[in-house]
């Protein structure tokens, strides 16, 4: 099969065997997959990944190495999505770590997640993962929404942490793509969200479904400039920028939620947090179910944020156009 890989930096085409399926397991045949920032911060050196890049997919099961034959009857052929962490037990690990033991599987000590850590990723024909990790998709729900379910679940996840029903309004620091669903799945719970952005064009997008938006220049006079504050505040910038405009916007004993991933390190002066006394929450991936319910219910339609679609064959040119100003979610289809 035809396959992705980083190599110094770069995606490099290589042709490699089907990967070959552990018990529990499932092959899927890839539809299509989403571009992300964080395989761009892969290729810069974020988690020194070595392998195929890509965490957002949908594909149908193309085989299962099933316990019982019934399993694999109502597995295959079935059009999926999956969760990206995969935990101690589906890699066979007994016992399994105190995480999992806590039902963390997102935090297992011992994870591999798809395209980002130890294993190999959806920018290929083919890709395995446990059958614990997959979600059938609904039949109303096109394959260029099912690609969104985990940066769209990773947005929900917000909801999981924050009572956001307190805070009356929230403001979104960023305009890309996950700002973007991030906006979707607020707008949907509070009678006002905003977004801070640099991009104008990528800020109307989210003016369109009601955001109240604002450009910014992203530099340090936005902090002498802007003097709103909010109760409640995302920051998807991916920059370091971001978290300090985000701190300065949140108002005292406000909630400051953390979404950025990205290679290097952030200056942070903490004083903020603790003169305006923030509660500071990280917020990684989320779940699945809320995310595929907003898509089957039309509650959120993610297709207007797709620029471009490249096949498979051309995945690095697609990178490179991902990294062009004004694009925003890039597809690529094996």
């Amino acid at each position: 099969m035809l396959s992705f890989r980083t190599v110094n930096g770069k995606l490099r085409a290589i042709s490699k065997p089907v990967p070959k399926l552990r018990p529990g397991w499932a092959l899927v045949r890839v539809g299509l997959a989403g571009i992300c920032n964080t395989d761009v911060e892969i290729l810069r050196g974020y988690h020194g990944f070595h392998g195929t890049l890509g965490h957002e997919f949908v594909g149908e099961v193309a085989d299962v190495r099933a316990i019982s034959a019934a399993t694999k009857k109502k597995w295959l052929g079935r059009r999926v999505c999956g969760e990206i962490n995969v935990s101690c037990s589906a890699h066979g690990f007994q016992p399994v770590c105190k995480f999992c033991q806590r039902e963390w599987k997102m935090h297992c000590s011992r994870r591999t997640v798809l395209g980002i850590i130890a294993l190999d990723g959806a920018f290929a024909e083919y890709l395995t993962l446990p059958l614990e990790n997959l979600h059938t998709v609904p039949e109303n729900v096109s394959d260029e929404q099912a690609v969104f379910v985990e940066p769209l679940a990773a947005a929900c996840e917000i909801l999981e942490q924050v009572n956001v029903g307190k805070r009356g309004v929230a403001a979104i620091v960023g305009d890309g793509k996950l700002a973007q669903l991030i906006a979707r799945v607020l707008a949907k719970r509070l009678p006002m969200v905003g977004m801070f952005g640099k991009h104008q064009e990528k800020l109307n997008l989210a003016g369109e479904v009601g955001v109240a938006i604002k450009r910014v220049r992203g530099d340090a006079t936005d902090l002498k400039r802007i003097k709103q504050t909010f109760p409640f505040v995302v920051e998807a910038a991916g920059s370091p920028s971001g978290f300090a405009f985000a701190q300065h916007i949140t108002e005292p004993r406000g909630t400051l939620v953390l979404k950025s991933t990205f290679h290097g390190a952030t200056p942070v002066e903490t004083w903020p947090i603790v003169v305006k006394e923030i509660t500071v929450v990280g917020s990684r991936c989320g779940p699945f179910d809320k995310a595929l319910a907003l898509l089957q219910a039309g509650d959120v339609n993610p297709r207007d944020l797709i620029t471009r679609a490249f096949p498979l064959a051309e995945a690095t040119a697609a990178i490179r156009f991902a990294q062009r100003p004004g694009v925003m979610k890039v597809l690529l289809k094996p």
